[in-house]
């Protein structure tokens, strides 16, 4: 097999794009507009005109006699080029990366692979209108309406089925997720916010059987981010009374956290309402330092949402989730399990969920989703 050595960085250079009256941006790929409605099942799908895409499985699993893990896998497609010179199924229009997670809570560790392949010649790929993307034998697609999500390292992976659950939620304006000021510097963005799920997880080369709740994300765009935006804090909560939260907080070079930050609150019917910035407020607390990147995550954070008189303490599993994605998507970021304790009006509650962290090490993210 050719070997690819490439990062996200080089894929997506730090080159601002204009777009055309036919909403394309000026090397050819489609810019996000207002006036597309999400459909499932064909939004789980690809959406190959547009630059940048990834599907996001995280969540919080456990056995029967009580072992606690999380776990991760995303697959990311980058658009090189969209329209290729060259018709030999050999040229790159599109580079599909993935990334694998399992954190053993017990244990205190993470285990980590990735993986980076170009598509055309059947080593990656994902189809349109419905959901079906690999990376070698690491694949999601649906089974009926059930994800399943495979994805196994040689002595550790997973091999899950995700129930719909809740179905999908859209974030921002009716699934328009805008991150900048400029009209295309935004991405469509829906979440599967609580599936249910089975299956098994491989540790140390041996089958455990788990069981526990899912999120899902998939987002599609073409220029994300503008200069000044460094990096994301991303929170997905799931509380025990079945509330749902989505939050990201975009920070900017100054110090100070971007307008464009925004969130989602979704109630145990399903029924979503937007947070926006300046709705939420984020704290961070105690720090992990990386021994490999040097970087210094806030691995605890308090989140205060006072029209919802929520008033929740976030804090990680396992200090050290950090991913060093050199060999695929060239980012180091933090991605891991949480915990949260706290308050809802006059509820106590408690739940488990995901935090993301990224341009803490390395070139800012403004840099790459530009």
């Amino acid at each position: 097999m050719l070997a690819l050595t490439v990062s996200l960085w080089w894929v997506v250079s730090a080159v601002a794009v204009g777009q055309d009256p036919a909403g394309r941006s000026s090397d050819g790929w489609r810019q996000v507009e207002a006036g597309q409605t999400l459909q499932f099942p064909r939004d789980h799908g690809s959406h190959p005109d547009y630059r940048i895409e990834w599907w996001y499985y995280t969540g919080n699993l456990s056995t029967d006699d009580g072992r606690r893990f999380g776990y991760q896998v995303t697959f990311f497609r980058i658009g090189v080029d969209p329209a290729p010179v060259n018709p030999s199924r050999w040229a790159v229009r599109d580079l599909f990366m993935a990334h694998l997670a399992v954190t053993d809570i017990g244990a205190g560790r993470q285990l980590t692979a990735e993986r980076l392949d170009r598509g055309g010649v059947g080593w990656s790929g994902a189809h349109a209108d419905t959901l079906e993307v690999w990376n070698g034998d690491w694949r999601a697609d649906l089974d009926g309406e059930s994800h399943r999500v495979r994805a196994i390292d040689g002595m550790f992976g997973v091999d899950l089925s995700l129930e719909p659950g809740k179905g999908p939620t859209a974030h921002g304006r009716e699934g328009l997720s805008q991150k900048g000021d400029e009209t295309g510097n935004a991405s469509y963005y829906y979440s599967m916010t609580r599936m249910p799920t089975t299956g098994r997880l491989v540790v140390d080369g041996e089958e455990v059987e788990v069981s526990g709740a899912s999120w899902m994300d998939h987002e599609f765009g073409t220029s994300f981010l503008e200069a000044g935006q460094v990096g994301w804090d991303w929170f997905s909560l799931q509380l025990d009374d079945g509330t749902d939260i989505m939050f990201f907080q975009l920070r900017r070079d100054d110090g100070n956290r971007d307008p464009h930050s925004a969130g989602t609150w979704v109630e145990a019917d399903g029924t979503a309402t937007p947070i926006g910035v300046e709705m939420a407020t984020l704290t961070p607390g105690r720090t992990w330092v990386s021994p490999t990147s040097d970087a210094v995550y806030p691995i605890e954070w308090r989140i205060a949402l006072p029209e919802r008189d929520a008033r929740l303490e976030i804090a990680a599993v396992v200090d050290a989730q950090e991913l060093d994605t050199d060999a695929s998507t060239g980012v180091t970021y933090w991605e891991g399990a949480v915990t949260v304790t706290g308050q809802v009006g006059d509820r106590t509650v408690t739940g488990r969920g995901y935090l993301e962290m990224t341009g803490y090490a390395g070139r800012p993210m403004s840099e790459m989703f530009r």
